[in-house]
C-alpha cells in the first residue's frame, strides 16, 4: 500500500463494477456515501504518478494479465452452523471419495471432525493447519491425534487408519480462536497429493464470535477501516496478497466490535469522525431516497461527454463524481422522484452506452506519467562485439552419396532443371530431380536407404496434390498398378553410387506434378506428415544456393547444428536441449557463434524448420528444456556485456519456459476446458491430442483464434482469419503429428464459460511460449497468485525483489494504456519503464531472465504502438513528429550494445526541439542535419546486422534446406522486427517538412551542368568507377562515398547520398563538367530509376534539377559536348630526377624539387597576416623514391616491382594492391635518415628517432605508404583516363608537424556550386580534415560569406558527420606529386597523406559543441575562416582551394592550390 491508496480505491475506473474479497459484486466508488469522506482524506496524499501498490479490493491486474474485472471462483468451503452436524462429500479422483462429518460444539467443548475416504494406503496423511484472525498462514493447534508430526513448523501431518475398504481419521479442535481448518490429503509413499481443484480444502468452524452475532459490516466501512490500518502501519508497500489480508483483517476488527454490541450506526459515526479531516459533509440522505449508484454513473457519463470526453486526473475524477451526485441530489431536493430522474437522464441508448463503456474503458485515469530527466550519457554503451572465432582452414565437407548422384545426373543430362529437392529422412536422404529433355518430363529419384524401398505414386492433372493413376506407358517395368496409384521399387543405381534409384519418363504435358509416399520395412514414410509432392511446372522461385565456404560465419558450429537438425526436429525439447549444449561453443566463437544460434532459432520461430516429427513429448519436458536454455543465456548476458543485444534477440525466439509445472498444466487444463464446457469431441479433442503430443507456439494462435471465433458470434471466418494472419493454414493444421482436421463447433450457451476458460488457458500457453507477451511478462515479474478454478491451480509467483520504487504502478499504467488509439502517453510509459529497468538488468539475479523477457516485451510494444500511432501523426506538426522520433530513437538506443551514435542523435533531436520551441529560425536546418545523421546511424545498424547475420543465414539456410526467399530476407526481417524500421518511417515523414521549412528544395547541386544522356541505375559509384560507357550516360547511383572516380562517358551523377561539396568526387565532377547532384526526394529518385534506359535532358536551376525525355536526334549535340570534355592530348607529365638531396627545408622548395603543394606553403610563409599560422615544413624531394628503390638494400623489392608492373600492363589490376604491399618492404638508406634528421631538427621540428628506434620505424612506414599510394586504384585509373603516363608520375613527400585540431576546414574562394566569385564557400568539420576530404559519411558544416561582408557568414547546412578524427602531437607525411601541377587536371587528393600515429575515431556529440550551440563563437570562427580565404586569394590573385585547421581559436593554413 502506498500514498496512492485513494487513487487505487477510488480510481479503478469510471462506473466499473468490482468484486470484494468474498467474490460479491461491489462498487468501490458508490458502496456508501461515507467513502467520499475517505476520498477527501486520501486526496492529499494521492500521487499524480503511480507510486505503489495501493489497497486493491479486486484481484490484481497482474494476476490474470487483464485489465477487466476477474470472476473469483471461491474454494470449496464447508461451513458449520451452531449445534449442527454437517456431512459433505468430495470427489478426490475417479472413484475416490472423501466424506467429512462435523460435530459442532456446545459451549466450551471441542469441534469434532471425522474424515472418511475410499482411498487405501499405508502412508495416507492429513496435511493440515488452523486459520485464525482471517490470516492465510496456518496455526498449529496444540491438541492433535496420536501419531501427528509437525512438518517444517508450517503444518501438521496426521496419519489415517485403515478399516476395510476405507481410511478413517478423527481430529478435535478446542481453541475457540481457530475459525477454520485447511487441509490436503497426501499419499507419502506414492508422492500423490489430493487437492480441491488445485487449492486447499477448508472447513469453517463455529467460533464464539459467530455465536454472538450474525451481522455483516458494510463494505464502505471495511474500506475506511483498511485505510486507517494502512495509515497506522506507516503507509507501507503491500503485495496483492498482503492487501487482501489487510482488507480481511479490517473486516474482522469491525465484526468483533459488532459482536461486542457496537451498532453499525455507531461504527459509521466513529469512522466518519476519524476520517473527516477536511470537514467535508456527508451528503444528506433523504431516507429511502438514497440515489442509486447506476444513476450517478449515468450522470457522470453525461457530464464527461459534455466536457469533451477528457482524461481526468484522480482529483478531477473525484470532483466529477461528487458533482454528478450533487446534481441529482439537487433534483431530489426540488421535489423530483427517483423515477422522474431516471426517465430524464436515461434517454435513448445512454444507459446501454454507459454499460458498454464501463466494460472497455476507464475515463477517469492518470492521463500521462511525468517522465524523469534521464542523463542520456549514463545509458551509453560502447560494447562493440568482436568475433573471437579463429578462421581455420576447414576441409570442404564431403558430398553425400545422394548429392554425388545428383551432381552426376546434372552433368550427364544437361537439360533444363524444373525442380530439384533433397529431403532429409532421419539420417537418410531422398533426391527428387526433375528435368525437361526434348519436350518430355523426366523424374529421377534416389535415396541412400539400405533397406528395400518402394515408391507409392501417382500423377496430378488438374490440381496440385491430387492422385490420378498414371497412363500404362508411363509406368516403369516391374511396377504394380493399384487402384489410382502405382508401386515402383527402387533399385541399385550402379557400382559408382551407393544409392537406390528409379526413373519415370512422362511424354504428356498435361500432368502438373507427382504426389508420392515411400514404403519400407512395413512403415509409410511421409513429408512432415503429408504426402510428398514434386511440381513439374518451372517455378520463378530461386533455386536453393549451395552452402558455399561459410566465410564470415562460425562454420564449425553451423556444421554441427546442421548435422544435429534431424535430432532437433523431433521436438522442441530436443531442439532446446541441443541449443543449450551448443551455447558454450557459440560463446567461445564470439559474435559469429551467437549469431549462428540466433539464425537457427529464428529459422525455427518462423516455421522454416520442423517443430515436431514422430515424437511424443510432455509439455513440462519442453518447458524444462526452455528453462535450461534460457538460464544459460541469462548467465551469458550477465558476464558478456558485448553480446547482450544478440542474447535478447535469441531469447525472443525461444520463449520464457515453465515456472514450476507450468508446462504440465498445458496438458491438464485443456481437460478442464473440455469438462467444464462439454466439448470432448471434434476439433477440441484433436487439439487436446496435439497438445498432449507436442505443444508449440502455434497453440497460442489457435487459442486466440477460438476466442475470436466465439467473440464474433461463432463466425468461423474469424477463426480462419486469426489463424491465417499468423501463418497457420489448413495444411499446417493437418501437418501436425496429431493433425487437426475439424473446425470448432460450440453451442451458443457455452459462450461465456468458453471465453472465461480459454482466456485463463491463454495465460498458461503464453507462460511457456510467449516471451514477448507484455501482460504475461509483467505478471511474471510483479508476482501473482491464481485463484481460478482448474487453471494455474495453486500457482504462486513471487514478485521480483529490488525493483525501483513505483515500478509496479508504472507497469500498471502501461497496461491501462496499452490499447489506446493515441499512443503518446503509452510510449512515454513504456520508455520510462525501460529506463527504470535498465540498471536492474545489469545486476546478476536468478530471476534476471524474467526481467529480460519484460524488457523484450516493452521493446516490442513500443514498435506496435508506433505502428498504431501513424494515423495520429497524419495531421501532426513537425514538433510532434520530432517528439515521436526521440521516443523511438531512445527505445532503439536502449536495445543496442553499441549505442553512442544513437544517443548523440537523440541529444541532437532534443536540441532541435528546443530550437523549435524557442522559435529559432535555424531549427529546421539544424533538424535536417540531425535527420541525416540519424539515417546514417540506421544504415550502420542495418549494415551491422547484414554483416553479422546474413552470412550465417545463407550458409545454415543452405545446409538445412530453408526456402531461399526466407534466407534472402533474413536480415531485412530482423530489422523490420525492431524499432529501426519505425524510426526510418518517421524520418521519411519529417524530411519533406524540414526541407520545405528550411527552403532546401529536393536537390543539392554540387556541379550544376546541363546534360543529355541515357539513364543507368547502379548500386555504387565505386563499382563502376573504372568502367567506360560508350554513350552519354546519366548514372543514378544509390551510394556515393566521396573518393570515387567518375567513369568515362558519364555526363551526370545523381544520388540520394550526401558527399561533401568539396569531396574528391565533387571536385572531379566540376572539373570534368559533369552534372552532379544529391536528390533528397525518394519519389523523384524512384521516378528517375524507373526511367532506366531512356534518354533524358537534365537542366539544373538554382535549387532544382528539371528533367525530361528527349528524342534520339537531340543526342548529337550532347555527344559533341562529351568529346569536348575529354582531356586534351597535350596534357603530359615531365619525369623528375633525383637532385642529390634526400631532404630539403622549405627555403629550398623549387619546382624541380617538390610539387605545388609544398611550394605554396613555402610561399605563404611571411606573406599572410600574422593571425594566420603556417606550419613548419621540410620535404623528401622528387626522385628520392626512385633513388631508394635503386639502392642495393632494395634489389629484391625493385625486382618484384618490375614483375608486378608487367602484370599491370596486361590489365591485371589486382597487382595494384600487391605493388603497394611490396613497397612497404623498402629499407631506408643511412644517408636518407641522416639528412632528414638534420633538416627536421634545424627547422625546429621534432625528430621521431629521438623517441626511440620504433618511433623512427613508424615514421619510415608512413613515408613508404605515401610513395605506395601512387599505385592506389583511384589514382591509377585517373591517370589512365586522361592518358597520362603513370611511370612519369613522381612523388615528393611534404613533412609537417600535425596540429591537433579542434576543427578543420576547406575553402573555395569562388562558390563552386554557383560559380559566384563574389562569395566564399567553405566547409568545416570537427577534428582533422581527413573526414572532410576522405570518404567519411555525413556532411560537414557549410557556409558562404560575401567578400564585401566577411563578418556575416551564412550557414547553409549543419554537420551530420558522426565521426571525428583526433591525434596526439605528431608528424604527418603528405603526398606532393608532379601531377598536381598540371592545369586542367585535378591531381590533388588522389594520393595519401599518412601520419606517424593512427588517428583516434571519436563519435561526435554536436549538442555540446560551441560551434553549433554558441552563435557568437560560430560567427567568430566562420568569419575568421572567410577572412583567411580572402587574404590568400588576394595574395595569389586567383581563386584558391585552401585547407586548414583551427586550434584554440587560431587559424592555421596547411596547404593551398589554385581552385579547379
Amino acid at each position: 500500500m502506498s500514498s496512492s491508496v485513494g487513487y487505487k480505491l477510488l480510481n479503478q475506473g469510471l462506473l466499473q463494477s468490482k468484486l470484494n474479497s468474498s467474490g460479491i459484486p461491489a462498487n468501490t466508488l458508490f458502496q456508501a456515501v461515507c467513502i467520499n469522506q475517505v476520498s477527501a482524506q486520501t486526496r492529499k496524499s494521492t500521487s499524480k504518478k503511480f507510486s505503489g501498490n495501493g489497497l486493491i479490493i479486486r484481484k490484481s491486474n497482474f494476476a490474470m494479465g487483464s485489465r477487466r474485472p476477474v470472476t473469483v471462483f471461491p474454494h470449496a468451503v464447508l461451513t458449520t452452523d451452531r449445534d449442527s452436524g454437517l456431512t459433505a462429500k468430495f470427489n478426490l479422483d475417479e472413484g475416490i471419495e472423501l466424506q467429512i462429518n462435523i460435530t459442532t460444539p456446545s459451549s466450551g467443548s471441542a469441534t469434532q471432525i471425522d474424515f472418511q475416504t475410499t482411498y487405501i494406503s499405508d502412508s495416507l496423511l492429513l496435511h493440515w493447519g488452523g486459520i485464525r484472525d482471517g490470516r492465510e498462514k496456518w496455526v498449529l493447534p496444540s491438541r492433535h491425534p496420536d501419531g501427528t508430526k509437525v512438518h517444517k513448523n508450517r503444518a501438521l501431518r496426521t496419519p489415517f487408519s485403515k478399516s476395510g475398504s476405507n481410511s478413517f481419521l478423527k481430529i478435535e479442535v478446542e481453541d475457540p480462536a481457530i475459525e477454520a481448518i485447511e487441509f490436503l490429503i497426501f499419499d507419502e509413499s506414492h508422492n500423490r497429493w489430493f487437492k480441491n481443484n488445485g487449492n486447499n480444502f477448508r472447513v469453517n468452524l463455529a467460533t464464539k464470535e459467530r455465536f454472538i452475532s450474525n451481522a455483516s459490516v458494510p463494505e464502505d466501512l471495511v474500506q475506511v477501516q483498511a485505510y486507517m490500518r494502512w495509515e497506522r502501519k506507516g503507509k507501507q508497500m503491500y503485495t496483492p496478497e498482503q492487501e487482501k489480508e489487510e482488507y480481511e483483517a479490517a473486516r474482522t476488527e469491525l465484526l468483533e466490535e459488532v459482536a461486542r454490541g457496537t451498532s453499525i450506526q455507531e461504527l459509521r459515526a466513529r469512522l466518519t469522525k476519524k476520517s473527516d479531516t477536511n470537514d467535508r459533509k456527508e451528503p444528506s440522505h433523504l431516507d429511502s431516497k438514497r440515489i442509486p449508484d447506476d444513476l450517478v454513473q449515468i450522470q457522470a457519463y453525461i457530464r464527461w461527454e459534455k466536457a469533451g470526453k477528457p482524461n481526468y486526473s484522480p482529483d478531477q475524477q473525484l470532483r466529477e463524481f461528487e458533482a454528478a451526485r450533487q446534481d441529482l441530489q439537487m433534483e431530489l431536493q426540488k421535489g423530483a422522484s427517483l423515477d422522474d430522474i431516471r426517465k430524464k437522464i436515461t434517454k435513448g441508448e445512454i444507459q446501454t452506452t454507459v454499460a458498454k463503456q464501463l466494460q472497455s474503458k476507464k475515463y477517469f485515469r492518470t492521463e500521462r506519467i511525468q517522465r524523469k530527466k534521464w542523463d542520456l550519457m549514463q545509458i551509453i554503451n560502447k560494447y562493440e562485439a568482436q568475433s573471437v572465432y579463429a578462421e581455420q582452414p576447414i576441409t570442404p565437407k564431403a558430398l553425400t552419396a545422394v548429392e554425388l548422384f545428383a551432381k552426376a545426373k546434372e552433368e550427364q543430362d544437361g537439360s533444363p532443371v524444373l525442380n530439384r529437392s533433397i529431403y532429409k529422412i532421419n539420417d537418410k536422404e531422398l533426391l527428387v530431380h526433375v528435368t525437361k529433355p526434348a519436350g518430355k518430363t523426366k523424374v529421377h529419384l534416389a535415396t541412400d536407404f539400405a533397406e528395400p524401398i518402394t515408391l507409392h505414386w501417382a500423377l496430378s492433372k488438374n490440381q496440385a496434390g491430387e492422385w490420378v493413376e498414371p497412363p500404362p506407358h508411363v509406368i516403369p517395368p516391374g511396377s504394380v498398378s493399384l487402384h489410382g496409384s502405382v508401386d515402383t521399387e527402387f533399385t541399385l543405381a550402379d557400382s559408382t553410387h551407393k544409392v537406390q534409384s528409379l526413373e519415370i519418363e512422362i511424354e504428356e504435358d498435361s500432368f502438373r506434378g507427382m504426389p508420392f509416399v515411400l514404403h519400407s520395412a512395413g512403415n509409410w514414410i511421409k513429408n512432415k506428415g503429408s504426402d510428398f509432392y514434386i511440381d513439374f511446372v518451372a517455378k520463378s522461385k530461386q533455386v536453393q544456393k549451395d552452402a558455399g565456404d561459410g566465410k564470415g560465419t562460425a562454420r564449425a558450429l553451423l556444421d554441427k547444428i546442421a548435422d544435429m537438425e534431424s535430432e532437433a526436429q523431433k521436438s522442441f525439447m530436443h531442439r532446446f536441449n541441443i541449443a543449450a549444449d551448443l551455447i558454450d561453443q557459440a560463446k567461445d566463437a564470439g559474435e559469429l557463434g551467437l549469431a549462428g544460434i540466433l539464425v537457427w532459432m529464428r529459422f525455427m520461430a518462423t516455421r522454416q524448420l520442423i517443430w515436431n516429427k514422430n515424437y511424443n513429448v510432455k509439455p513440462r519436458e519442453i518447458s524444462k528444456a526452455q528453462d535450461r536454455l534460457t538460464d544459460i543465456l541469462q548467465n551469458i548476458y550477465t558476464t558478456h556485456l558485448q553480446y547482450r543485444e544478440l542474447i535478447q534477440m535469441i531469447l525472443s525466439t525461444v520463449g520464457r519456459g515453465g515456472e514450476g509445472d507450468v508446462g504440465q498444466r498445458i496438458r491438464d487444463e485443456i481437460l478442464v476446458i473440455q469438462r467444464n464446457n462439454e466439448c470432448k469431441g471434434g476439433m477440441m479433442e484433436e487439439w487436446h491430442q496435439k497438445l498432449h503430443n507436442n505443444t508449440s507456439p502455434d497453440d497460442v494462435v489457435i487459442c486466440q483464434a477460438l476466442i475470436d471465433y466465439i467473440k464474433n458470434d461463432f463466425d468461423i471466418g474469424a477463426y480462419w482469419k486469426t489463424l491465417n494472419a499468423n501463418g497457420i493454414t489448413k495444411e499446417r493444421l493437418l501437418s501436425y503429428d496429431r493433425a487437426i482436421h475439424s473446425e470448432p463447433n460450440f453451442r451458443r450457451d457455452q459462450k461465456d464459460s468458453l471465453l472465461r476458460d480459454l482466456g485463463n488457458y491463454m495465460r498458461t500457453l503464453k507462460a511457456v511460449h510467449s516471451g514477448a507477451d507484455l501482460e504475461s511478462a509483467i505478471s511474471n515479474c510483479m508476482g501473482y497468485r491464481s485463484e481460478g478454478q482448474g487453471f494455474m491451480v495453486g500457482v504462486k509467483i513471487n514478485p521480483i525483489s529490488g525493483l525501483p520504487s513505483g515500478f509496479p504502478n508504472l507497469l500498471e499504467f502501461v497496461l491501462e494504456h496499452v490499447e489506446d488509439k493515441n499512443v503518446e502517453a503509452l510510449l512515454e510509459g513504456l520508455l520510462e519503464a525501460r529506463q527504470e529497468l535498465r540498471p536492474v538488468l545489469s545486476k546478476s539475479s536468478n530471476r534476471l531472465k524474467d526481467l529480460l523477457f519484460l524488457d523484450i516485451a516493452l521493446d516490442s510494444t513500443v514498435r506496435t504502438a508506433i505502428e498504431r500511432g501513424y494515423e495520429e501523426l497524419n495531421n501532426a506538426g513537425p514538433e510532434k513528429i520530432m517528439y515521436f522520433i526521440t521516443m523511438v530513437l531512445e527505445n532503439l538506443a536502449l536495445s543496442s550494445d553499441d549505442n553512442e551514435d544513437l544517443i548523440y542523435c537523440l541529444k541532437g533531436w532534443n536540441s532541435a526541439l528546443s530550437m523549435l520551441k524557442s522559435q529559432n529560425n535555424q531549427w529546421a536546418l539544424y533538424a535536417k542535419s540531425v535527420l541525416d545523421r540519424t539515417r546514417l546511424a540506421l544504415a550502420n545498424k542495418a549494415e551491422y546486422y547484414h554483416r553479422v547475420l546474413q552470412p550465417s543465414a545463407g550458409y545454415l539456410g543452405a545446409r538445412l534446406g530453408v526456402d531461399q526467399w526466407a534466407v534472402n530476407i533474413f536480415t531485412e526481417e530482423i530489422i523490420r522486427a525492431g524499432s529501426a524500421a519505425s524510426l526510418s518511417s518517421l524520418l521519411n515523414r519529417l524530411d519533406p517538412v524540414l526541407r520545405k521549412t528550411a527552403h532546401l528544395g529536393s536537390w543539392q547541386l554540387i556541379s550544376p551542368v546541363e546534360a543529355v544522356g541515357y539513364v543507368v541505375v547502379v548500386d555504387e559509384l565505386l563499382a563502376v568507377q573504372n568502367k567506360s560507357y560508350g554513350q552519354p550516360t546519366i548514372l543514378v547511383a544509390k551510394s556515393v562515398k566521396g573518393e570515387e572516380e567518375i567513369p568515362d562517358g558519364t555526363v551526370a551523377v545523381l544520388t540520394p547520398d550526401m558527399p561533401d561539396v568539396l569531396s574528391h568526387v565533387s571536385v572531379r565532377a566540376r572539373n570534368s563538367k559533369v552534372c552532379f547532384a544529391t536528390c533528397f526526394d525518394p519519389s523523384i529518385l524512384s521516378d528517375l530509376q524507373a526511367k532506366e534506359g531512356r534518354l533524358l535532358r537534365l537542366k539544373p536551376t538554382s535549387a532544382d534539377v528539371i528533367y525530361s525525355e528527349v528524342r534520339e536526334d537531340e543526342l548529337a549535340g550532347a555527344s559533341q559536348t562529351l568529346l569536348n570534355k575529354v582531356a586534351p592530348s597535350t596534357l603530359k607529365l615531365v619525369r623528375k630526377q633525383f637532385r642529390g638531396r634526400y631532404a630539403i627545408s622549405s627555403e629550398e622548395f623549387t619546382s624541380e624539387m617538390v610539387g605545388a603543394k609544398s611550394r605554396n606553403i613555402s610561399y605563404l610563409k611571411g606573406k599572410v597576416p600574422s593571425w594566420i599560422g603556417i606550419p613548419t615544413s621540410v620535404a623528401l624531394p622528387f626522385g628520392v623514391f626512385e633513388k631508394v628503390l635503386s639502392d642495393n638494400l632494395n634489389k629484391e623489392v625493385a625486382k618484384n616491382l618490375e614483375n608486378l608492373k608487367k602484370k599491370l600492363k596486361k590489365e591485371d589490376f589486382g597487382s595494384l594492391k600487391e605493388i603497394r604491399e611490396t613497397l612497404l618492404h623498402l629499407e631506408a638508406p643511412p644517408q636518407l635518415v641522416q639528412e632528414l634528421r638534420t633538416k627536421m631538427k634545424s627547422s625546429g621540428m621534432p625528430w621521431p628517432g629521438d623517441e626511440g628506434e620504433d618511433r623512427w620505424k613508424q615514421a619510415w612506414m608512413a613515408i613508404k605508404k605515401v610513395w605506395a599510394s601512387k599505385w592506389n586504384e583511384r589514382a591509377y585509373f585517373s591517370t589512365r583516363k586522361v592518358k597520362l603516363d603513370h611511370d612519369l608520375l613522381c612523388m615528393a613527400v611534404l613533412v609537417q608537424e600535425i596540429i591537433n585540431a579542434d576543427y578543420a576546414f576547406v575553402i573555395h574562394t569562388t562558390n563552386p556550386s554557383s560559380g559566384d566569385s563574389s562569395e566564399i564557400y567553405a566547409e568545416v568539420v570537427k577534428g582533422l580534415g581527413e573526414t572532410l576530404v576522405g570518404a567519411y559519411p555525413g556532411r560537414a558544416l557549410s557556409f558562404i560569406s560575401k567578400k564585401n561582408d566577411l563578418g556575416s557568414p551564412q550557414v547553409l547546412g549543419y554537420p551530420s558527420k558522426p565521426i571525428g578524427l583526433f591525434i596526439r602531437r605528431s608528424i604527418i607525411f603528405r603526398s606532393d606529386s608532379n601531377g598536381e601541377d598540371l592545369e586542367g587536371y585535378a591531381g590533388a587528393g588522389l594520393y595519401d597523406s599518412v601520419p606517424i600515429d593512427e588517428e583516434e575515431k571519436v563519435v561526435l556529440d554536436y549538442s555540446s559543441d560551441p560551434l553549433i550551440v554558441d552563435g557568437k563563437f560560430r560567427q567568430s570562427i566562420l568569419s575568421s575562416i572567410a577572412r583567411a580565404g580572402s587574404a590568400i586569394e588576394e595574395l595569389y590573385g586567383s581563386p584558391q582551394d585552401i585547407e586548414g585547421v583551427i586550434r584554440d581559436g587560431k587559424i592555421y593554413v596547411v596547404q593551398t592550390r589554385p581552385q579547379m
